[in-house]
């Protein structure tokens, strides 16, 4: 059976350091600083956003989680996104998807300042990603988090052939690049792929983000692959399950994240990380 790449204990690591980061910035009279901004009445949004704001004050991080109903003009959201840019107490913004039909995200993402974009999902920043620019800057958390459980275990990326299945801003994309920068060789499939079968099992690394249930099993993975799995269903009988079929892949992987407890936990755990990274690097230029 493959190891199991357990996320909560590697978020719990990852939220220990951050909360002793937050205390050598009291130290020097320093908080960090988050702003969530949630507009409608989603139930997994309001679960979502009251989960980081939890999180972010255990952790002593300075939270503001700013509602709105779902009628807010546009123009009302970015005078409340500017005014966050401008305010010093604030290191990070995000915008909680999904929004409103009848709001433009994109404008309203990329009215967040660059330094402040704790998604990592400005245009800016993922060019920095794209480019593999030598310098600070965010990038999406889910695909942070899984690359921090790659280091955890001490999987070796350096000429890993890696495939991903999604292609969504919000993690296959970033992901490949990520891969890519650490010397991994990516390809990227999604749902218009043809023969997938065979790209998987050439795979040492096979990252499933597709939000398709069970649609890898043992069957179409490479014996000894690390397998994560972003994906995350809920049953019949309430409980969750992933992209992977965890009872057919694990006897044939070399690791794989379980779902709950793999890839979830270290979203939000990265999210708090980054929100330091931003302070710090706010305040030492």
């Amino acid at each position: 059976m493959a190891t199991l790449i357990d996320g909560r204990t590697v978020a719990k690591e990852v939220n220990e350091n951050t909360a002793e980061r937050v205390k050598r910035l009291a130290s020097e009279g320093i908080v960090p600083g988050l702003a969530v901004i949630l507009v409608g009445n989603d139930p997994a949004s309001k679960i979502y956003t009251r989960m980081k704001d939890k999180k972010a004050k255990k952790l002593g991080i300075h939270s503001v989680l700013s509602t709105y109903p779902e009628d807010i003009r546009q123009d009302e959201l970015l005078h409340d996104i500017r005014q966050f840019n401008a305010d010093e107490n604030i290191n990070g913004i995000l915008i909680q998807e999904p929004l409103p039909k009848h709001l433009d995200g994109d404008e309203l993402l990329n009215a967040i300042d660059p330094g402040k974009d704790v998604d990592g999902f400005h245009p800016f920043n993922v060019g920095c990603l794209y480019n593999n620019v030598d310098a600070n800057y965010p990038v999406s958390c889910t695909p942070r988090g899984i690359m921090t459980l790659l280091r955890q275990y001490q999987v070796n990326l350096d000429g890993a052939r890696a495939v991903v299945i999604g292609r969504s801003i919000l993690v296959g994309k970033p992901m490949a690049a990520l891969l890519e920068n650490a010397n991994a060789t990516v390809t990227v499939a999604n749902s218009h792929t043809k023969n997938l079968t065979e790209l998987t099992k050439q795979a040492d690394i096979l990252i499933v983000a597709a939000g398709v249930k069970h649609l890898v099993t043992g069957k179409i993975v490479k014996e000894g692959a690390v397998v994560i799995d972003v994906g995350m269903h809920r049953l019949a009988d309430k409980t969750l399950t992933g992209d992977v079929d965890f009872d057919s892949v694990a006897p044939v992987a070399k690791m794989i994240t379980p779902v709950p407890g793999g890839v979830g936990p270290m979203t939000i755990a990265s999210l708090m990380e980054q929100t330091v990274d931003l302070t710090e690097w706010s305040h030492n230029g």
